[in-house]
């Protein structure tokens, strides 16, 4: 929130969605804020009742809803209701990172904003192997090994966490590719850093960990930084191919 305001992104008043909101922890920051209306979207229907427990905890109005950016209509009532939309730690989880960006395009007013954040596929724990939770899935850049060997390393973890970092493997969400993701999708990138060590961490650990921006070298060598940049964050503005 105090980045995105900071950057006259968001503002009290301002209207903000989350896909991939799960518990909705971040979306319910932006409402206690000052946001005037917020939108929670996540596939995962017990995520968002918990989310809806702690709303009516905080006696917070929110609409939360069961929906898959990439597959479900868009409803009438969200279609250029939202200045601001956050897509934290999602689009590289999404099949066609573009089309999903296009879709959210129809959420924004004319002019509106995405805030994207994602660790590039080539970081230590690009490929999401912690989410595996057997002993490989703990050591750095094992995604990056050949298939067979990585096959092997990862046959311990549960089938749906196989299955995601499979997916991940297949998608290779990368720094290169944002720039024109967001071109051929209708955005211009208004700003964006990245981060040796993920700003969440202090928080997750709560120990005064670093973040150490890295920005200037991933905008001039983006395929090398994307190697040890663990974070990526961009603000997208919508235009839709009209500029």
């Amino acid at each position: 929130v105090p980045m995105l305001r900071r950057h006259g992104i968001f503002q009290p008043g301002s209207t903000v969605a989350e896909i991939g909101c799960a518990e909705a922890g971040v979306l319910m920051a932006f409402l206690l804020a000052g946001a005037r209306r917020g939108l929670g979207t996540d596939i995962a229907a017990s995520r968002l009742e918990t989310a809806r427990r702690i709303a009516e905890m905080l006696e917070l109005e929110l609409e939360l809803a069961h929906h898959d950016i990439l597959h479900d209509p868009i409803p009438e009532h969200w279609r250029a209701r939202y200045e601001l939309v956050l897509l934290r730690d999602v689009l590289e989880h999404l099949d066609d990172p573009t089309a999903a960006l296009r879709r959210i395009g129809q959420l924004l007013r004319p002019g509106g904003y995405v805030f994207v954040s994602f660790p590039p596929y080539p970081s230590p724990y690009g490929g999401h192997q912690h989410l595996l939770r057997n002993l490989w899935g703990a050591l750095p850049y094992i995604h990056l090994l050949p298939e067979r060997l990585f096959e092997r390393l990862i046959a311990s973890g549960r089938e749906p966490d196989r299955t995601e970092v499979r997916r991940l493997r297949r998608i290779r969400l990368s720094l290169p590719d944002m720039p024109d993701i967001a071109r051929e999708a209708g955005y211009r990138i208004v700003l964006e850093t990245h981060y040796l060590l993920r700003p969440v961490f202090r928080l997750k650990f709560r120990i005064p960990i670093p973040a150490i921006p890295v920005t200037g070298l991933a905008r001039r060598f983006p395929g090398v930084a994307q190697y040890f940049c663990m974070e990526a964050s961009y603000v997208l503005q919508w235009h839709g191919g009209s500029w």
